[in-house]
């Protein structure tokens, strides 16, 4: 027989590892095991051993269980000790990327104390500093991408480089809204099952193949663009949860490692032909009619509808039937044929039986919203009017509650990132920054002697790159339109063709980044596309867009005496 002590200063302690040395007079064995002890303070107990190595513990207030990790109990005849398990491994740093980090802020802290140009205010130069720097970090994400802004919106009032109102002043601006509002209503889409119902009559149509399914999207978004002046709401709004359920219905989720089954390629092929579709009508796009305005006012000539749409529906189709071919042959999803995917979604419509309750509230109250969309500007009801009218609904109705509004993180994120950009563009423009670069421009481009033709080419592009310093392709109009136009036209460009071309491409420049225009971050948030791959393929499509739209459309557009 042995006697074995064991003491604890602890009334409950966690289970313990121990080793424990049995000697009798010709053999000795070691046993690993753990212990969960039951409130005690002291322990004694005999051990009697029939042989070795097995021998038994009867009785004992604990339980054993071998293989565990904790301290470790040394015990013998002669008693026990306990001695310090090994320190916890250091947790890893949950705080922002240090290099994308340091990356952001060399940049902002280089412009602000680079040389201050001729003609621009201190305030303006350094204002530019810290979007800068905020762009910096939004593409190489230190944080998340809220954080970011908000960081930036930080170093902008404690700088007083803005006043606490001026940067929060994007807040108050009806787009980055109306954006959030959307992803509340894909929560409603979904929860539902219309989101679903929907998708499997697509696939049921269309689904037996990718590049099918895709262009039936497409085409589709394109009827309703004459009809929905907001392609936030028209992209974002309706589309968008048709697609999450369409990706969701054909197994490609977000984050699981699924995406490029078929939501990769969904996603960045709808977003980018939403763009397009907004340049082919005058009432597709909110900010079209204010370049009209703008042209009339320069060069005393009116764009009507008919003109807009005749002038641009042949480069438009050519970009539409392009574009999602181009992105299916270099960012391919990888599930490509399913011969047995409508007969599949014939099934599941079969399954899911009639519409419920909620998904017949869910359907009228997205037809009150498209309608009021449509319609609103007769009835005098905006956009965000509309929407939150909608929401409203379903909230009353209980379609959507508001906890899971409030659990839609990436609404909110988006939210914040995109006023905060808006705040800091619009300022750049209040600031004159913007009228300084486009003079400059305007005076380098005068003085090369071109012809017009390779003048207005140069002065497009520089129109169309420097989109990825707004975050509204309003803002950009109002800063730049006129200033360029009037430019283009001094050196020899026809007035008309010069105000259709700029029009036109301030709605294709919006998919350069994901906060261009309206529906990008929309698309963006779905999170199925990363940020440099959602910024690359951008700039690859944007030269594909000029291509087509300089090319083809300048033979159409010579076709029918614009110039």
């Amino acid at each position: 027989m042995a006697s074995i002590a064991l003491t604890t200063s602890s009334p409950t302690l966690p289970s313990l590892r121990f080793r424990s040395s049995y000697l009798s007079p010709s053999k000795s064995s070691h046993l690993s095991c753990s212990l969960h002890p039951t409130n005690f303070k002291a322990l004694n107990h005999n051990a009697s051993f029939s042989s070795i190595p097995s021998f038994t513990l009867p009785n004992l207030p604990f339980n054993v269980k071998p293989n565990l990790s904790y301290p470790r109990v040394q015990a013998s005849a002669a008693g026990a000790s306990i001695t310090p398990a090994p320190p916890p491994a250091p947790q890893p740093w949950k705080g922002a990327a240090i290099k994308p980090l340091l990356a952001s802020i060399a940049t902002g802290v280089l412009v602000w104390f680079a040389p201050l140009p001729a003609g621009v205010s201190k305030n303006a130069w350094q204002l530019l500093a810290i979007f800068l720097g905020t762009i910096v970090g939004i593409i190489s994400q230190p944080l998340p991408l809220g954080a970011v802004a908000l960081l930036g919106l930080g170093v902008s009032v404690l700088t007083k480089t803005l006043t606490f109102a001026a940067a929060f002043s994007g807040f108050g601006d009806p787009i980055p809204w109306l954006i959030c509002l959307a992803f509340f209503f894909a929560r409603g889409f979904i929860k539902t099952g219309l989101g679903n119902r929907i998708a499997y009559q697509f696939v049921s149509l269309f689904g037996s193949s990718s590049l099918g399914l895709g262009y039936s999207l497409v085409f589709s978004e394109a009827l309703l663009a004459p009809a929905i002046p907001s392609v936030s709401a028209r992209a974002g709004g309706i589309f968008l949860p048709l697609v999450k359920s369409l990706c969701v219905a054909c197994g490609s989720n977000a984050g699981d490692g699924t995406e490029n089954r078929l939501g990769s390629w969904l996603m960045l092929t709808c977003f980018q032909t939403s763009v397009i579709s907004s340049a082919m009508f005058l009432t597709a796009m909110a900010a079209n009619p204010l370049c009209v305005t703008l042209t009339a006012n320069s060069i005393n000539q009116t764009i009507g509808w008919l003109d807009w749409a005749k002038a641009a529906i042949v480069p438009g189709l050519v970009s539409l039937v392009l574009v999602p071919l181009i992105l299916y042959v270099i960012y391919p999803p990888t599930v490509k044929a399913s011969p047995d995917a409508p007969k599949l979604a014939r099934e599941k419509l079969k399954q899911m039986g009639s519409m419920t309750t909620n998904e017949k509230t869910m359907a009228v109250t997205l037809l009150l919203t498209v309608g009021l969309w449509i319609f609103g500007g007769a009835l005098k009801v905006d956009a965000v009017s509309a929407a939150i009218l909608g929401l409203s609904v379903l909230l009353v109705t209980g379609v959507v509650t508001w906890k899971e509004c409030l659990a839609e993180g990436v609404a909110w994120d988006t939210l914040t990132w995109f006023a905060a950009l808006i705040a800091m563009a619009g300022y750049l423009n209040k600031y004159d920054l913007i009228s300084w670069f486009s003079q400059t421009v305007v005076k380098f481009v005068g003085g090369l002697g071109l012809s017009w033709q390779m003048s207005f080419g140069i002065l497009v592009l520089l129109y169309f790159y420097s989109h990825y310093f707004f975050a509204s392709g309003a803002a950009h109009i109002g800063a730049m339109f006129t200033a360029f136009l009037s430019v283009a036209t001094a050196l020899g460009t026809p007035p008309y063709f010069g105000a259709m071309v700029l029009s036109f491409l301030s709605n294709i420049m919006g998919g350069l980044t994901h906060y261009g225009i309206g529906s990008a971050p929309v698309f963006y948030g779905a999170n199925y596309v990363p940020l440099a791959k959602w910024w690359g393929y951008g700039f690859l499509i944007s030269i594909v867009n000029i291509i087509i739209w300089l090319g083809v459309g300048g033979v159409w557009w010579k076709a029918i005496g614009l110039w």
